[in-house]
């Protein structure tokens, strides 16, 4: 199938590892010119130069910390002055937050900040450009919606899930979708840090339907369809990526 995405701009935060890094190369191999967004700038180096290696454009790579309030209009104007019009976001940048009930007001802040309030500022800095275009793709890496504790990334996320369905209603009529996308267990740094090889095995045989954590390429493969014209259709979605690990029905 043609995704009739060469030649599109987009845009990934949280590109420099892990399912950023997937959703980065996968864009890229249907011919997305990308600017690639992460606080390890030599981590982007070395996706945007396999991506020139592959045969695609070098990205344009951006250095950020989502925490700098200043952050959004200069991820914005940066990509924007290199690229046009970002026509395809993608909204990865976060982190998990395992908090206590005792934990306090900063915490929250800090985890609320990284994991929706930068999202919701960077996408208000391009949707006026993406409405004046008459074409957008806006794409969220989210979360699941069962907590096993208190987490603030599972808040910050329910958050960006209930802003992303308001925002598709009120984009829709521009060409504009929002869509969510709350990957399960999918082989990163972070996963590799937090689950022993010992426990991913047991999870693997006794709570995932397909047998298996997924790979940062199963997320891409949607999020490219999600980011193409093929996908006019689908806006205010959540489809996890997880191999049946999610227990509900819908």
């Amino acid at each position: 199938m043609d995704l009739e995405l060469d030649g599109k701009t987009g845009l990934v935060t949280g590109a420099s590892s892990g399912i950023g890094r997937g959703i980065a190369l996968g864009l890229a191999k249907e011919g997305v010119r990308l600017a690639l967004v992460a606080r390890r700038v030599e981590r982007l180096e070395e996706v945007a130069n396999e991506i020139a290696a592959a045969g695609g454009v070098r990205p344009t790579i951006i250095g950020a910390d989502f925490l700098d309030p200043t952050s959004p209009l200069v991820i914005a104007t940066t990509a924007a002055d290199a690229l046009g019009v970002i026509e395809i976001l993608v909204n990865n940048a976060g982190g998990s937050r395992s908090f206590s009930i005792s934990t306090g007001d900063a915490e929250w802040e800090e985890a609320m900040t990284l994991n929706f309030v930068r999202h919701r500022q960077l996408t208000s800095a391009l949707l006026p450009a993406m409405i004046a275009h008459g074409y957008g793709r806006i794409i969220n890496i989210t979360g699941k919606s069962e907590p096993e504790g208190i987490n603030g990334a599972y808040a910050a996320k329910a958050a960006m899930h209930s802003w992303a369905k308001g925002l598709s209603r009120e984009v829709g009529k521009f060409g504009i979708t929002v869509n969510s996308v709350p990957p399960g267990r999918i082989v990163s740094e972070q996963i590799l840090r937090n689950f022993t090889p010992e426990h991913r095995e047991w999870q693997s045989e006794h709570e995932i339907p397909v047998g298996e954590y997924g790979q940062p390429e199963d997320v891409a493969a949607l999020v490219t369809f999600l980011a193409s014209s093929r996908a006019r259709y689908l806006t205010g979605t959540v489809i996890p990526v997880d191999g049946g690990l999610r227990r509900y029905q819908f």
